[in-house]
């Protein structure tokens, strides 16, 4: 009997206290989508409380206009025609919570290299710096 009243209090507990997504938010690490590669779209929500929870792909239902959602990384072929992507993520819970965006597919492919070590020196002038040895 008091196992049951100890199950039954926490469960009572945790659903009284639990926090409800009020919103849910776009916050996007990039102005655009890379083609052949995984892009990661955040979501966030924004609790009863006024903090915010990152939110995946058990609290979220992606929907895209192309490419194929794996979680919450939207797969865009190399291939890609669109020059933009619509993008919807529903609130499981709560399909009538949604956000939807237009989302830009980059269009130039960044071929610029890093430059090496010795390069940078040779812009700079200057030489590696050794490491002193101690003296006995």
């Amino acid at each position: 009997m008091k196992l049951f009243l100890l199950i039954l209090s926490s469960l009572l507990t945790s659903t009284l206290f639990s926090q409800k997504i009020d919103s849910i938010y776009f916050n996007l690490y990039t102005d655009s989508l890379k083609k052949g590669t995984f892009n990661y779209i955040n979501i966030d929500g924004l609790l009863s409380n006024g903090k915010y929870l990152p939110l995946d792909s058990n609290h979220l239902i992606f929907i895209s206009s192309a490419g194929k959602f794996y979680g919450n990384s939207l797969w865009l072929e190399k291939n890609i025609q669109e020059e933009k992507l619509h993008i919807k993520v529903v609130l499981r819970k709560n399909p009538a919570i949604f956000i939807e965006r237009d989302v830009w597919i980059k269009t130039r492919e960044a071929i610029e290299t890093l430059k090496t070590l010795e390069q940078l020196l040779e812009e700079q002038g200057g030489k590696p710096a050794r490491k002193k040895g101690r003296k006995n």
